[in-house]
């Protein structure tokens, strides 16, 4: 496994072989041979493009869900986050240390959407304890990319 290819792929991973063999040292056939040897492993998972979906769909909310959970015997977090993973809604699910077990990220279409999946469907999953959403008012960085634009906050300044 070579993390030099893993770093330079998660950064960006439009790179070509012909430019990772060159910062890395090696020839193209030996990337290409690491590369879907790490596919293979499962240590690519996969390749995917950062949208910055504030600036298209001006619509779509995302929050933070914390969760406690009871972990059940024998089971602890493993079934449940794996349950809560399968809603389309949920685009990650994190097992955390401190006050509550699970973060959970839901996009829906309006704040409305996703008040009701927590109310309809996270709340009511047996092992749930408490919930607690945050929505997500503007994304400044993600995946190490800068997104957005220079708008300034209109809010304005404020102070006492």
């Amino acid at each position: 496994m070579n993390t030099k290819i893993l770093k330079l792929l998660n950064k960006d991973a439009r790179m070509t072989v012909t430019d990772i063999a060159t910062v890395v040292g090696l020839s193209e056939v030996e990337v290409q041979k690491e590369i879907e040897e790490m596919e293979k492993a499962g240590l690519i998972r996969g390749y995917k493009a950062v949208i910055d979906w504030e600036n298209i769909d001006k619509n779509s909310v995302s929050a933070i869900i914390e969760l406690k959970v009871t972990p059940k015997v024998g089971y602890g977090f493993e079934e449940i986050a794996e349950k809560i993973a399968k809603y389309p809604q949920v685009e990650s699910v994190y097992l955390m240390s401190g006050v509550y077990d699970l973060s959970v990220v839901v996009k829906g279409d309006s704040f409305h959407d996703v008040a009701q999946f927590v109310a309809k469907e996270l709340s009511t999953i047996e092992s749930v304890t408490s919930t607690a959403t945050h929505f997500v008012l503007r994304r400044y960085k993600e995946f190490n990319l800068t997104l957005g634009t220079t708008d300034v906050d209109e809010r304005g300044n404020f102070s006492l």
